[in-house]
């Protein structure tokens, strides 16, 4: 293939009696790209539908549901999928109209596969389907007073399936135990939901018309993606086997390590599902670890898939987050589309003035180092800037019909600080209260002319409480040999904030915050 500098994208090369291959993505033009993408997106009830991978609470799926709703595109997170149960339960909460999945990313391919094999075997493949019914409108039989307080049968009884309620790839759920296999979760007729159980497939094999039914209507309801129904596949593999913050990197075999295999998964789900668009978020050492090659192995396969790509570098700071972070960004748009991934290069884009740390947090309520309350009102906090008054909006109106309207009352959730030791505590309490204030601060520190911190071998250890521990740790004098300055560092209101990272703490982070008025709000981010 060749490089078309225009567009920032591939093509096939030339054969040789002078024919070029019908995919060249260097036929795609500027009048092409808008008038598809105006067909796209004039109808408001025409939905586009987003699969959002490692999803976590959603937030990747979230922002470009919110981006497409300002531009009059009608994004809806459709499906959704992560590991961690907890980040699930947020998702299912903040998002109903999402099929949010717990499981393992290769579990999900494999089940991706199994339903396209049973969607082939009912002969459902190019039947219409309902873009807009969601998974949770599936219909139900109310169980009766009766069944639900019935007991279970001896080991003699006999059962009988009344319908199947779900689908899953894996272990099965409820045991931990035996090989990945494909599961349905059974309803068993004249049995209440507490008798609900997780079967595996091969034992199902008297049931085909239950079978049969739950297919069909989970193929109208389009419970999960299938070739050609997706138009955004989105994910952030786990950056943790990338990280540099990872001191036991594999070197050698990068992609032996689990969390990096997920590269390959990820891709692997693209080239099935073959979505309209793909976006693909990591860290900067993706373009670093390994001499770059886990990068150009992400982009190498969405151009063998025959995608539009283009990879880049974005600083969230610069776009109106209150954070540094610069991450890496895949995109890749499939050629038929006629949609192109190069940007206008003859409009310059006007960002607004940086979103600072007081534009951000300057309207929550003020709390102690020791809040428990998981909900709370804002009190007389008043928004005041743009950002403020953004995020207190309900979700129909951050995200469009993506999400049905609802009255809610205004709550802030989780405004709590990390929960700090009695001596961490102690030490935070004695950073001054000035901007670029740190543990080189406190008394028993000097900075030689290198800017390297060090004990003052003159002075004697202070110590702090009734712990017996230095007031100045000694991981943050070691840290990065002495040059290391977030240890117990405060911030500031003006200030744009550096990453913020998974488990953020005053022994690796800037992390302590005071308000204009010099009185501590005693908040941690995490």
């Amino acid at each position: 293939m060749s490089y078309c500098e225009e567009f920032h994208t591939f093509e096939n090369l030339q054969t040789g009696i002078g024919e070029e291959a019908s995919t060249s993505s260097a036929a795609v033009s500027r009048e092409g790209c808008s008038k598809v993408f105006e067909e796209d997106t004039a109808d408001p009830d025409n939905v586009m539908l987003l699969l959002d991978m490692y999803a976590g609470c959603g937030a990747m799926s979230t922002g470009l549901c919110m981006g497409a709703a300002a531009s009059g595109v009608n994004l809806v997170t459709r499906w959704a999928v992560d590991f961690n149960e907890d980040a699930c339960e947020s998702l299912r909460y903040n998002h109903p109209e999402t099929e949010v999945r717990n499981t393992k990313a290769e579990d999900f391919l494999q089940l991706l596969y199994a339903w396209k094999d049973l969607c082939a075997r009912y002969n459902l493949l190019g039947t219409n389907f309902n873009k807009t019914k969601k998974p949770t409108e599936n219909k139900k039989k109310e169980e009766t007073e009766e069944e639900a307080q019935r007991s279970p049968p001896d080991e003699n009884g006999e059962f009988e399936v009344e319908r199947i309620i779900e689908i899953f790839y894996g272990i099965n759920p409820e045991t931990n135990e035996g090989a990945a296999a494909l599961h349905f979760k059974v309803k068993w007729k004249g049995w209440g939901s507490d008798w609900d159980s997780w079967e595996p497939y091969s034992e199902l094999m008297k049931c085909e018309d239950c079978i049969e039914e739950f297919v069909k209507d989970g193929y109208q309801s389009n419970i999960l993606p299938l070739p050609g129904t997706v138009d955004v596949v989105c994910g952030g593999p786990p950056c943790q086997g990338i990280s540099g913050f990872n001191r036991f990197r594999n070197y050698e075999e990068p992609l032996k390590d689990p969390k990096n295999y997920q590269l390959v998964v990820f891709m692997d789900i693209v080239k099935f599902l073959q979505p309209k668009f793909t976006l693909m978020e990591n860290v900067v050492d993706l373009m670093r670890f390994f001499g770059g090659n886990l990068g150009r192995y992400a982009m190498g396969r969405l151009v063998a898939m025959q995608y539009q790509v283009r990879l880049g570098l974005l600083i969230a700071g610069s776009y109106g987050l209150p954070q540094f972070r610069m991450r890496t960004f895949l995109w890749g748009a499939k050629m038929t589309e006629q949609n192109v991934v190069k940007g206008d290069e003859e409009y310059t884009l006007k960002l607004k003035d940086a979103l600072i740390l007081k534009d951000a947090i300057f309207d929550l309520p003020k709390i102690t180092t020791h809040e428990v309350r998981d909900e709370m009102d804002y009190g007389n906090r008043i928004p005041k800037t743009d950002f403020q008054k953004m995020i207190r909006l309900p979700n129909h109106k951050l995200m469009g019909s993506a999400c049905p309207e609802e009255s809610v009352t205004l709550k802030l959730f989780d405004h709590r600080p990390l929960k700090l030791s009695e001596h961490d505590n102690l030490r935070v309490s004695k950073i001054p209260r000035e901007k670029g204030a740190n543990f080189r601060n406190l008394p028993g520190v000097i900075v030689d002319e290198k800017n390297k911190a060090s004990r003052d071998p003159k002075m004697a250890k202070v110590m702090i409480g009734k712990s017996g521990k230095p007031l100045v740790p000694e991981y943050a004098i070691k840290f990065v040999r002495g040059a290391y300055k977030k240890p117990l560092g405060r911030l500031w209101w003006d200030e744009i904030v550096s990453t913020v990272v998974t488990r953020a703490e005053p022994h690796n982070q800037w992390m302590v915050y005071v308000n204009i008025n010099f009185l501590t709000f005693g908040v941690f981010v995490k």
